[in-house]
């Protein structure tokens, strides 16, 4: 089966603060993608599972929105690497959200390792001196947990790993090492990797192609038999022909679908990008 994820970031702040949110007012944000999209779910729920990541302050309002029974799953950006348990913590994790907080909201999903969660994780190792290699094993282990603690509260994990421009020359021992070290102990039938070509994202980068993400594709499931691979570098209606031409890709994540004009996330390209990729 297919996976159609969607990650909408912070896209939920208006234009007027920077942001690229213009499909309704802040406070009904979540409820109105959870709405828009659940209809493409159902219909398309026998080819493909699907799955909507929105910030922490939208979740409730979405899983409120959502179908008894529905085909589409909300999920959380990240949660922390331990959590409450009986006889142990009740609860003192102060600013952190855990995945049984979340749980108990009715998320499902989980995404972790997400480009710019490491990017921030190196970030806060550099302050403390800790960079190159033994960051990116750090981050890996913190990583790890988070994977652990999701998948304990009986989240599902969309799990992110990509190379930088960087590390193009050692690309295939640097995916290796991501995809080992974030999945070990996890269990394998509850978990999807996003693969993020982090050098071919962004204004003025060249993205990656066919040849070279079915390369990586493969590279993941010969290192991790039996787990499926999505393309986490966005897909959008430009390149979703592409991907679905390639056999070892197993879906996408999706975040914007408007990348001039008025950018921003809108339901009727979304459904656009889902019935271009299925077909």
């Amino acid at each position: 089966m297919k996976h159609i994820f969607l990650n909408l970031k912070r896209f939920d702040i208006t234009p007027d603060r920077g942001g690229v949110n213009r499909l309704a007012p802040p406070a009904e944000w979540g409820a109105t993608v959870a709405s828009s999209i659940r209809s493409v779910a159902a219909r398309r729920a026998r080819e493909c599972e699907f799955a909507a990541f929105l910030p922490e302050a939208h979740l409730i309002g979405a899983v409120g929105a959502l179908e008894p029974e529905g085909a589409l799953g909300i999920g959380c950006q990240g949660v922390h690497g331990a959590d409450t348990a009986k006889g142990g913590n009740f609860g003192a994790f102060t600013t952190l959200r855990t995945a049984n907080s979340v749980a108990e909201l009715g998320v499902t999903w989980a995404l972790i390792g997400h480009c710019e969660e490491r990017m921030s994780l190196r970030a806060i190792m550099a302050e403390a001196g800790v960079e190159g290699p033994d960051a990116e094993a750090a981050a890996g282990r913190i990583l790890n947990r988070e994977v652990l603690a999701a998948q304990a509260a009986g989240l599902k994990v969309l799990f992110c790993l990509g190379e930088r421009e960087s590390e193009l020359d050692q690309a295939d021992e640097v995916l290796a090492a991501q995809l080992t070290a974030g999945l070990s102990g996890a269990d394998l039938s509850r978990a999807v990797v996003a693969y993020e070509p982090v050098w071919s994202i962004g204004p003025g980068k060249t993205p990656a192609d066919a040849p070279y993400i079915r390369r990586v594709a493969c590279l993941l499931k010969d290192t991790v038999p039996g787990i499926d691979v999505v393309y986490g570098g966005g897909l959008k209606a430009d390149n979703a022909r592409m991907l679905a031409s390639i056999p070892e890709i197993d879906g996408g994540l999706i975040a914007l679908t408007r990348f001039s004009g008025e950018i921003g996330f809108y339901p009727d390209e979304y459904r656009e990008i889902v019935d271009l990729y299925l077909g």
